[in-house]
C-alpha cells in the first residue's frame, strides 16, 4: 500500500516543458496537495496484486478491508512509469518474476488495466490490483527500453519500406483477388498459410490455366507473409517474368486433407506478363 499525496514532481516537470516551448507562458506554481494526488515516488514500488475474482466489482467508490491483498496474489511491482507528451500516464513497468530482484523481468501494462481499492479504514491507502495471475503476466514478452535513436531509426525503415511499396504498386497494375470454388478445396485462411506450404505453389488464372508459381514470400518482423513474388510463364525456369504481388490479389485454395494449395489471380499470363519486372 502507499500513501495518496499530490503529484507535484509530475506537474512541475510538464509545466515547466510547456513555459520553455513557449516562453511566453507563467509557470503557475502547485503549492497545496489534492484529495487522490498521488507522488510518483510512492507509486514507483507498490505491490501489484492480481485480484481476478473480485476485480470486476471493483470502482472508484470500492473499500475493502485492511488486509485484504492477503487473499489475492502478489504478482510483482511498480518499476517505472511511461508517460504521454500530454502528461498522461500511459502505461506502467511491472517487475514480475523472480527472487528479491534476482530473475525478475520487466513487462509493461496500460494504466487503464489497473484499479486502484481504497482501503476501508483509511481513505488515504489503496491497493493496486489486476485482472490477471503471475503466470499470465510472466508470459508476457519483456518489456524493452528504445532509446531516441533506436527508435529514430525504426521509424525511418519503416517509412522507406512503405515508400517502397507504395511505388512497386505504383507502378503496375493492381488485381482483385477471384471469388474462385473448387471441389474438393476450401478457402485457406491466413492462419494456416506458411511460406513452406505456399513456396513452389502454382498459379492459374480464372480459366483454370497453369500460368506461373510462387517463387518465394516476403515476411515482415513478426513472421507474416507480406507479398508472394510470381513466377510467370516460360519453360523450365528460362524466359520467366518475375513480379511482386499483395497477398489480398490472390484466392488461395487448399485441399481438404491439406495436401496441396492452388492459387489464383484475376490476371492473364499476358497481363502478367506486362507488369513491371521485380527486382529484389
Amino acid at each position: 500500500m502507499k500513501r495518496i499525496i499530490a503529484t507535484t514532481a509530475m506537474t512541475l516537470m510538464l509545466s515547466t516543458s510547456a513555459f520553455a516551448a513557449a516562453h511566453t507562458t507563467m509557470l503557475s506554481p502547485y503549492v497545496m496537495e489534492q484529495p487522490g494526488d498521488i507522488y510518483a515516488s510512492d507509486f514507483i514500488g507498490m505491490r501489484v496484486y492480481a485480484a481476478e475474482t473480485d476485480f470486476d466489482s471493483f470502482n472508484a467508490d470500492t473499500m475493502v478491508e485492511a488486509g485484504a491483498e492477503q487473499e489475492w496474489e502478489d504478482i510483482g511491482e511498480i518499476n517505472d512509469v511511461i508517460l504521454g507528451r500530454d502528461g498522461s500516464v500511459k502505461a506502467v513497468i511491472i517487475g514480475v518474476g523472480g527472487f528479491i530482484g534476482i530473475g525478475e523481468k520487466d513487462v509493461a501494462v496500460e494504466m487503464s488495466s489497473i484499479k486502484m481499492v481504497n482501503e476501508k479504514d483509511d481513505a488515504d491507502d489503496f491497493f493496486l490490483v489486476v485482472n490477471t495471475n503471475k503466470e499470465s503476466l510472466t508470459d508476457f514478452d519483456a518489456y524493452s527500453r528504445t532509446t531516441a535513436m533506436e527508435m529514430k531509426e525504426e521509424k525511418a525503415e519503416v517509412r522507406a519500406e512503405a515508400t517502397a511499396e507504395t511505388m512497386m504498386d505504383n507502378d503496375r497494375e493492381i488485381f482483385m483477388a477471384p471469388r474462385i470454388t473448387r471441389d474438393g478445396y476450401g478457402v485457406a485462411t491466413m492462419e494456416e498459410l506458411t511460406t513452406e506450404d505456399l513456396t513452389g505453389a502454382r498459379i492459374y488464372d480464372t480459366k483454370d490455366e497453369d500460368i506461373g508459381e510462387i517463387n518465394s514470400l516476403i515476411v515482415d518482423d513478426s513472421g507474416q507473409i507480406k507479398r508472394a513474388i510470381l513466377d510467370i510463364g516460360g519453360f523450365l525456369g528460362l524466359g520467366e517474368h518475375q513480379i511482386s504481388v499483395t497477398l489480398d490479389e490472390l484466392s488461395i485454395l487448399r485441399a481438404a486433407d491439406g495436401s496441396s494449395f492452388r492459387v489464383f489471380i484475376e490476371a492473364t499470363k499476358e497481363q502478367l506478363e506486362a507488369q513491371p519486372e521485380y527486382e529484389g
